[in-house]
């Protein structure tokens, strides 16, 4: 009998051991996907009314266990708690949006001759979800929800890192009445479980958020067996500010459009564009701004950015910043325990740096000036990604122009929102492929089918 595979997770913000927690390897996932294929036929089969109402108890057990929800999310993942708490408010407002579904899984009747056409939105089989250790518990709802509402069942694989808000809302699914099978949380590793994901044929779509590179491998993987899947992907996002926008709340703002969540976000705005003619003056204005941030203990009302997610992530992001590196300024990090990096603002940056061009995924920002309208939109588009991204104006024919001409999924107009559970998310070119939230997510678990009906003697 092999030993069980065992994972250690660690309090970031502490360095401390929180809990070991088992990983499923190939045979848990194969089990796993048995039960789940065996649910399946009894759960898209429920009435749509009534898997409504288990979703809404669903919804109604999360917000219950909201502040439990946030304090696992604080100590597993080193989330501020206002944070924190938002995620798990996020979590339970997704599962009671994707409730209403049910009973809205519209169809269509089709004008044809010679008899009656119509079309069912009918739901996938088992759908592997694989979710990422930056945000575990919202972008896990943001699969689990429009899944189990259209009918699948649904396995969930959190990051080894930060598995704990999974588990806890599989628990807390089972609480609410969903059946045993139908949602299950399996902690295990990428390599294992989520390959199995892939490979097993009664898995019927994947839905991966992560790493370009990762997601590759999963599309590849997954079109060799045709399998559809949805991918969130990387980010490398910009912040332009034009020279007639309200240059003193772009910059106020905008360092927690990079360091919110120590810049551990695919929308992270890691790269502020801004015209040459107020470059100057912005910078100015984003020192104190950046020096502000309130770096620390993440359990502390008052933190605005907790640590990095692990000793090997810090690293990588610090690779970003070599001793030589153009530093215009920095905020401060805590010293002692915990994986902790400064706001760090890099300028002057050539267009072809490291920084500049690729993900670093903490709390880096590179500052670049730009010419004019055409040169803002042509460096903002230089790049692989089109996640994200902020235009700052008061003109509103440039925003509308610039909105369109920037390759980006989710753009904001002086603001910095890039999510939301009732409109769609996702990113062009590299960044992703398929929608979350909103609407369009329902398409990504069904399949269309079309029943003609003739009426002829």
């Amino acid at each position: 009998m092999t030993e069980p595979d065992l994972y250690e997770v660690v309090n970031p913000a502490t360095e401390e051991v929180i809990t070991t927690v088992e990983l499923g390897g190939a045979a848990e996932t194969d089990a796993a996907v048995a039960r789940a294929r065996a649910a399946f036929d009894t759960w898209r089969r429920v009435a749509p009314a009534d898997r409504a109402r288990l979703l809404r108890a669903f919804a109604a057990a999360v917000d219950a266990d909201r502040e439990h929800l946030a304090a696992l999310e604080v100590a597993n993942a080193g989330h501020t708690i206002g944070n924190a708490r938002w995620e798990a408010g996020n979590a339970r407002d997704v599962i009671e949006y994707y409730a209403a579904a049910p009973e809205r899984l519209f169809g269509r009747q089709i004008p044809v001759a010679g008899g009656l056409d119509v079309t069912f939105q009918e739901p996938l089989g088992v759908v592997g979800v694989i979710v990422p250790w930056n945000f575990p518990m919202p972008i896990a709802a943001w699969a689990l929800a429009p899944a189990l509402a259209a009918g699948n069942t649904v396995i969930v694989k959190p990051a080894e890192l930060t598995p704990l808000t999974a588990l806890r809302l599989g628990e807390l699914a089972l609480q609410a009445g969903i059946p045993e099978g139908v949602l299950q949380i399996l902690p295990g590793r990428g390599t294992v479980v989520g390959q199995r994901f892939v490979t097993h044929p009664d898995v019927r779509k994947v839905v991966f958020t992560g790493s370009t590179r990762v997601g590759k491998e999963i599309m590849a993987g997954c079109a060799a067996r045709v399998k559809p899947v949805t991918l969130e992907l990387g980010g490398k996002s910009a912040n332009i500010v034009f020279a007639d926008a309200d240059l003193a709340r772009a910059a106020a703002t905008a360092p927690y459009a990079v360091f919110d969540n120590a810049g551990q976000d695919c929308c992270a705005r890691s790269r502020i564009l801004v015209e040459a003619s107020v470059h100057d003056e912005f910078m100015a204005l984003l020192e104190p701004a950046v020096r502000g941030v309130r770096v620390g203990d993440p359990a502390d009302e008052k933190t605005e950015m907790g640590p990095l997610i692990s000793a090997a992530h810090r690293a990588r992001v610090a690779s970003y910043v070599p001793d030589a590196a153009a530093v215009a300024f920095r905020g401060t990090a805590p010293d002692g325990p915990g994986f902790w990096y400064p706001p760090t603002v890099l300028a002057p940056v050539r267009h072809d740096d490291p920084a500049f061009t690729e993900e670093i995924f903490g709390p880096v920002v590179a500052v670049v000036p730009f010419r004019d309208e055409e040169d803002a939109v042509r460096i903002a588009n230089a790049t692989e990604y089109g996640l994200s991204g902020s235009i700052w104006t008061r003109d509103v024919g440039r925003a509308l122009r610039v909105s369109r001409a920037v390759e980006a999924g989710n753009l904001s107009v002086n603001s910095h929102s890039s999510v939301r559970y009732t409109t769609p998310f996702g990113g062009f070119k590299q960044s992703g492929l398929g929608r979350e939230l909103g609407p369009d997510a329902l398409d990504a678990f069904t399949q269309t089918k079309n029943v003609f009906i003739s009426t002829e003697e």
